[in-house]
């Protein structure tokens, strides 16, 4: 059994924004375990569904390049100690060559990435040149990762938000490849940027997962409702499933820029794929979101002049 420590109910409750006393209390009937006292206090109703799991914490940019013919493309996370260097023109240079050389390597993952030669000088690995930028630049940095996309019978779009904060890339299957068509994927790859979905499409939901989560919302909906009928528990059940499915699922999802504010991502590539005669589907995703996951160096300036003083 995890110990149940101060730092560990903290990090519950500002995953879950459930009271102190309830994080402990979670915790210690699953024995410490953090996933199953997420769900524990979501099944009580006591947590939102891990609304603050993915705060953005490291600075950096998210960067993003295509193939000239636009069929492949590549997004890159490179981070570095603050905004004011993430801004930086040598900075941005680096990651934009980065993200040339990432388009073209073999590399299946970043270990081996940055263990190949740097295509700007060979003499040194991608690793040695960014020590080398590192050095320049006075400030620790690091090549997070990457993944790339390909689409020979269609097109690779991507989408860079609010100067690197977030960098998107849609892999498009299409027939016809016009201005109707990119004009679709980039504003579809902006939607994928605004309202992160997790899935294009239902299919791709893991049905463990889905067992699980109906499971959880069960158990919430008796907390609820003690004395209901179970047709009406599985009826708030698949109410409340599938309007998260709506949220997660890209083609569910209601378009951003819709006219009437109903129509959904699918019927949009739908009308799109009807105007340009075009046998048309969306394959695959990548969002990456700068500093996801990452903790963020708490600074206080004060505090680190009074200490180098004493």
């Amino acid at each position: 059994m995890a110990e149940i420590t101060a730092a560990l109910v903290k990090e519950l409750r500002e995953v879950t924004g459930a009271g102190m006393m309830a994080c402990k209390k979670a915790l210690a009937a699953v024995e410490g375990d953090m996933e199953k006292a997420i769900e524990h206090l979501r099944e009580q109703g006591l947590a939102g569904a891990e609304k603050k799991a993915g705060r953005i914490a490291a600075e950096g940019v998210s960067f993003t390049k295509l193939s000239s013919d636009g069929k492949r493309g590549v997004v890159v996370e490179v981070n570095a100690e603050t905004d004011f260097v993430a801004k930086n023109e040598k900075f941005r240079t680096f990651v934009d060559e980065v993200a040339a050389q990432a388009l073209n390597s073999n590399a299946k993952d970043i270990t081996a990435f940055l263990a190949e030669k740097w295509e700007l000088d060979p003499s040194k690995t991608v690793s040695e040149q960014l020590s080398t930028t590192i050095s320049v630049i006075g400030e620790n940095m690091n090549i997070r990762r990457f993944e790339k996309l390909e689409e020979p019978n269609g097109l690779v779009q991507d989408y860079v938000h609010s100067g690197g904060r977030i960098g998107v890339l849609l892999q498009v299957k299409s027939s016809v490849v016009n201005d109707a068509v990119k004009e679709m994927a980039k504003n579809v790859a902006m939607q994928i940027a605004a309202l992160n979905p997790k899935y294009i499409t239902r299919d791709e939901v893991d049905q463990d997962y889905l067992k699980n989560e109906r499971e959880i919302l069960l158990a919430a909906a008796k907390n609820e409702k003690p004395n209901a009928p179970e047709k009406v528990l599985l009826g708030i059940v698949e109410g409340r499933l599938n309007k998260e499915l709506k949220e997660v699922c890209l083609v569910d999802q209601v378009y951003v820029r819709a006219e009437d504010g109903k129509q959904t991502v699918g019927q949009y590539v739908e009308s799109v794929a009807k105007q340009a005669g075009a046998e048309l589907s969306l394959v695959r995703f990548v969002r990456f979101e700068t500093g996801e996951g990452l903790e963020k160096k708490n600074e206080d300036f004060a505090a680190e002049v009074a200490a180098q003083i004493k």
